[in-house]
């Protein structure tokens, strides 16, 4: 191998550990994301599945109810999981299902005055976190770190090297 060739290798190593190092702490963000949310669904005596379910009704196709084969793309899962979670989210009191009057084949659903609520309250307390942790991403977009506290830092060499700036955001 030649000297020409040692550097290139050794530059696209450093290159190659700084992708790592970029993916592993967006990964970190996003974990810690989801695992506040988890908590956050727990806490109102409702499990994160319920939470992503109600979440779907309400939100996925933007007119307060889907249809089971809707939730099952928008949970990414299959149509008979979901069946089971809407199953156990009607016994809870959350959700409602309905046949649909044009096609009896359809059930639509929809959340209750109680999912609502419990919506409402989980989706408050995410929009507070997603503000908190916007922060973080902007720093990391904008300076390519993105550190726990107890992570050891570790040196970039540039702005331009970082995978995502501030318009991907």
């Amino acid at each position: 191998m030649t000297e020409r060739s040692k550097v290139i290798a050794e530059a696209d190593e450093k290159q190659f550990d700084h992708v790592l190092s970029e993916l592993a702490s967006f990964r970190y963000l996003l974990r810690k994301f989801l695992r506040f949310s988890e908590s956050a669904a727990r806490e109102l005596d409702i499990t994160p599945q319920q939470h992503q379910l109600m979440l779907g009704i309400a939100g996925f196709t933007g007119s307060g109810k889907a249809t089971v084969s809707e939730l099952a793309e928008f949970l990414q899962e299959r149509h008979h999981s979901v069946v089971g979670l809407i199953d156990r989210a009607v016994l809870s009191g959350l959700v409602r299902r309905e046949s649909n009057p044009s096609d009896r084949r359809v059930v639509v659903v929809s959340l209750t005055a109680r999912g609502r609520g419990i919506l409402k309250k989980l989706s408050l307390r995410h929009r507070d976190e997603l503000n908190r942790l916007r922060e973080e991403l902007l720093r990391f977009a904008t300076q390519g770190k993105l550190k726990p506290a107890s992570r050891p830092s570790s040196t970039h060499t540039s702005d331009k090297e970082s995978l995502f700036t501030a318009t991907d955001l």
